[in-house]
């Protein structure tokens, strides 16, 4: 569902985006880190902001150039990852490297990456206003301009299977999800893909914050103001395209001052 207007003419088109303004120079996180390092921050700055169910979900990484993904070992917990559990899985999910054991759920991840070369990394997991949204089978409206990020770009899966936990039901899931970055599924939770970890923790974390304001407009029982589209179209490329790595170097050099482990 949208409250963005559906009609558009050509003289309502609002450019955004790096069309329009780049920045020279940008604060960086401080530090270089190596790929684990950023996919444990990654983790971190999601669990931190309530995108996660205990110790339920995972985030894969199928880094450009290479068939395998990095992923969470099972039995951690988000808030509690450190570079150094971080495991190498290949698409049919043998462990590839790691100390520790992988979900069976990782086919949900196997099969988006085989056919989506733009699903770099996908992120799952059960974030509570998500879930309530999803118990219903309904998308967030888009009542505020963040979330025009999602403009176009949704998909509610509405049968619910149960654990993801074989490559035949991680394709069909797959084939529901299409093209779309941001899935809902019913009873269940929310799959997040993008290019980057940068782009797709933005995705993730703004996402859960979307689904928290349509709620609550809902329970106002009032009509959301409606978003013309030629506008929303500009600030959805402005959000995401200088948005995304701002985003996650800000939550990265927080998180290393304050929780400095999650290097290690």
């Amino acid at each position: 569902m949208s409250v963005v207007t559906d009609n558009i003419d050509a003289d309502q088109v609002r450019e955004g985006g790096l069309k329009v303004w780049s920045p020279s120079i940008s604060p960086p996180i401080g530090v270089d880190l190596t790929d684990e390092q950023k996919l444990a921050c990654a983790f971190r700055v999601l669990g931190r902001d309530g995108f996660s169910e205990n110790i339920s979900g995972h985030i894969t990484w199928q880094r450009p150039g290479e068939d395998t993904m990095l992923i969470n070992p099972w039995g951690l917990w988000w808030r509690e990852l450190t570079a150094s559990d971080i495991c190498t899985v290949d698409l049919d999910t043998k462990i590839i490297s790691g100390k520790w054991d992988v979900t069976p759920a990782v086919h949900i991840h196997t099969e988006l990456h085989r056919r989506r070369p733009d699903a770099r990394v996908v992120i799952h997991n059960h974030p509570y206003h998500v879930c309530v949204l999803a118990a219903v089978g309904r998308l967030p409206e888009i009542v505020h301009q963040s979330a025009t990020v999602y403009l176009d770009d949704l998909v509610m899966v509405r049968e619910y299977a149960g654990e993801i936990d074989t490559p035949t039901m991680g394709a069909e899931l797959a084939e529901q999800i299409g093209d779309a970055s941001v899935a809902v599924l019913a009873n269940h939770g929310v799959i997040v893909t993008g290019p980057t970890v940068e782009e797709a923790t933005f995705r993730a974390a703004t996402f859960d914050r979307a689904c928290r304001m349509a709620y609550d407009v809902l329970l106002m029982g009032e009509e959301p103001i409606r978003i013309p589209k030629g506008p929303a179209l500009g600030i959805k490329a402005s959000i995401l395209e200088r948005g995304s790595d701002v985003y996650f170097n800000g939550a990265a050099r927080w998180l290393i001052r304050e929780e400095p482990d999650v290097l290690q």
